[in-house]
């Protein structure tokens, strides 16, 4: 459109945002982002990159405690607090640096403050009017609030609040919420030496992955010292002068008592984020919950309008925001895209990962298929084995009159890098035996999705097939 200031303004610059930029900018549009905190959103800096460096110094420290057993004896490990949170922000820092030149060798401009639509062709940044033929919203999320437990980011945290390790290390640990934030947190300060606690208010926790997977996932994770709770609620928390004491509920029986912690997560959930952004005024339809629906070529009810990531709905995933602003900026450049994934991944990044993509056993069932199913334990893989890391298993699901996998789910070390070959089998429809047939190299973790498709046909070489 004639006189606008800009072909497409992204609002936002987590990773759906930047991405959806940088596409923008590559394909020759006009482009600017605007972001009222830092580079890199949510992921970048509070969430997904900071969580996984606190999960790997988590993962050493553990990994010390048991190299005696092939002979590695160490003195009593120390832990230096201050270093660990430098060392995790030096990381973040980098990321977000890489992000801003990316931006800035794409031709992007940046605009710094709050974004505030005026009009459907116009948003205010901080006192300064700007104009666009096309906007993508990707304004993210942030952490659901608990009525009762209210978070002060010192003695009760969320997910931002836990990035901070304190010193010294809390010794009583809570993390209210049982999804993959509760758990990455809570394996985090197990391993840093917190007696942890889970609770979850549903029957089962990590909703979405399969429950055989679960079943075998929990049970590692209580071995390793978190305790677990389901149909667990918190009904309120008080800080006083000998930590935090919370009212806990069992669901079921109604009963309570009050339990005392020095740290308590709170870690039920995310809540899209929209506020100051007048959506309204463009004429963009919000749901109840705050999200801004979209279509498969992410446009709003606004044609011109679209939105992505977070905002867009859940799953709430960097990886699916980053396809979504793929999708969005390629639309607008006139290319015939769409956000057409046959599955999604997720991922619990503790050690091991449970880690997942396409349906699960119920889920196939629920949908009427004829289903067979092949299980590789970890137990079997001699890489496993060297790992130290024999725990869990490679569970895959096919159809059993075309052979065509349906859900790959993976309990084990290094699941999240192994999920990549089951994403691209469900994506080219490919079928168990096509994985069969394909030569693995030998040692490797990713033998064992070649055995859990050999072992759909009960032919699996490293188990007694049954």
């Amino acid at each position: 459109m004639a006189n606008m200031d800009f072909d497409v303004i992204v609002i936002g610059a987590g990773p759906g945002g930047y991405h959806a930029a940088i596409r923008a900018g590559q394909l020759g549009l006009k482009t600017a982002i605007v972001e009222r905190e830092k580079v890199g959103g949510v992921c970048l800096n509070v969430g997904c990159i900071p969580t996984k460096a606190m999960l790997h110094a988590a993962e050493v420290m553990m990994e010390t405690k048991h190299a005696g057993e092939f002979g590695l004896n160490f003195a009593e490990t120390t832990l230096d607090i201050a270093k660990l949170n430098g060392w995790k922000d030096g990381i973040v820092n980098r990321l977000t640096g890489g992000v801003s030149g990316l931006l800035k060798a794409n031709k992007v401009t940046v605009l710094s403050g709050q974004a505030s639509f005026v009009d459907e062709h116009t948003v205010e940044v901080d006192g300064q009017r700007h104009t666009a033929s096309h906007f993508i919203i990707a304004t993210g999320s942030e952490p659901a609030k608990l009525p009762g437990v209210e978070v002060d980011q010192e003695v009760i945290v969320d997910s931002t609040g836990a990035l901070v390790m304190p010193d010294p290390v809390p010794a009583r640990m809570l993390c209210i919420g049982g999804g993959v934030i509760g758990f990455e947190f809570a394996q985090v300060y197990n391993n840093l030496g917190s007696e942890v606690k889970i609770i979850e208010f549903m029957p089962n926790v990590i909703p979405g992955a399969d429950a055989d997977a679960v079943a075998e996932f929990t049970k590692i994770m209580k071995k390793q010292g978190i305790s677990i709770e389901t149909q667990t609620k918190a009904n309120r928390a008080e800080r006083k002068a000998d930590g935090v004491h919370v009212e806990i509920e069992d669901v079921k029986s109604g009963e309570k008592r009050t339990e005392v912690f020095d740290r308590v997560l709170v870690a039920i959930g995310r809540r899209p984020r929209t506020d100051g952004l007048n959506a309204d005024k463009a004429g963009v339809a919000v749901t109840d919950r705050g999200f801004i629906p979209a279509d498969k070529q992410q446009r709003t009810n606004v044609p011109h309008i679209f939105s992505i990531g977070d905002v867009a709905g859940n799953p709430m995933l960097a990886h699916k925001a980053m396809k979504e602003g793929l999708v969005a900026a390629e639309v607008i450049a006139g290319k015939p895209s769409e956000q057409d994934a046959v599955a999604i991944p997720g991922v619990v990044y503790t050690n091991p990962e449970l880690a997942w993509v396409g349906l699960t056993e119920a889920e196939a069932v629920d949908k009427g298929y004829k289903i067979k199913k092949g299980v590789f334990p970890m137990a079997a893989s001699g890489r496993a084995m060297t790992l130290q890391q024999t725990g869990g298993f490679i569970k895959m699901i096919v159809e059993e009159d075309t052979d065509l996998v349906l859900g790959v789910h993976i309990v084990g070390p290094r699941a999240s890098d192994l999920l990549g070959e089951a994403g691209l089998a469900l994506e080219m429809a490919a079928t168990a035996s096509d994985i069969a047939l394909t030569i693995h190299a030998h040692p490797t973790l990713g033998e064992g999705v070649l055995e859990a498709a050999e072992a759909v046909h009960k032919q699996a070489i490293h188990i007694v097939n049954r």
